[in-house]
């Protein structure tokens, strides 16, 4: 597999100290929350996790490329809305790996056009880009 190569147009630092159970935030100041492990795993939940962060980031790029398409293809997603359901569990190699669904409402256009404009989103996204081939991707319309 080839490795993408970028010219970066901006790029986010962002610090953690005591991993999941700690705090994130970022250079800028503009983001620093408390970090903890959900009930699920064993956690007390109290905080934000990386699975919620990372799917509050993809659901908004994921629109943003929606966007970009829907531009292109001249079709109306006004008051459309991604979620991002980002699942953490045990790999067979006794890691963790991750697995997300993206979950589109377009109420403007038809489902066959909102599927469309899915996986050609999917195709421009710099999230799905990062993890085409490595993580499980499901797409749906509701």
């Amino acid at each position: 597999m080839t490795i993408q190569q970028i010219a970066p147009l901006y790029t986010a630092v962002a610090t953690a100290e005591n991993g999941r159970d700690g705090r994130v935030s970022t250079d800028d100041g503009k983001l620093d929350v408390v970090v903890n492990p959900p009930k699920e795993m064993g956690g007390s939940g109290a905080g934000t996790n990386p699975e919620q962060l990372f799917a509050a980031g993809y659901s908004a790029c994921f629109q943003g490329a929606l966007g970009v398409v829907a531009r292109r293809e001249k079709a109306d997603i006004s008051g459309s809305t991604v979620t991002a359901k980002v699942s953490i569990g045990k790999t067979d190699g006794g890691g963790f790996g991750l697995a997300v669904e993206l979950t589109a409402s377009i109420p403007n256009v038809d489902a066959a056009t909102a599927q469309d404009l899915l996986e050609k989103a999917h195709q421009v996204c710099p999230y799905s880009n990062a993890t085409r081939g490595n993580i499980k991707v499901e797409l749906s319309v509701v």
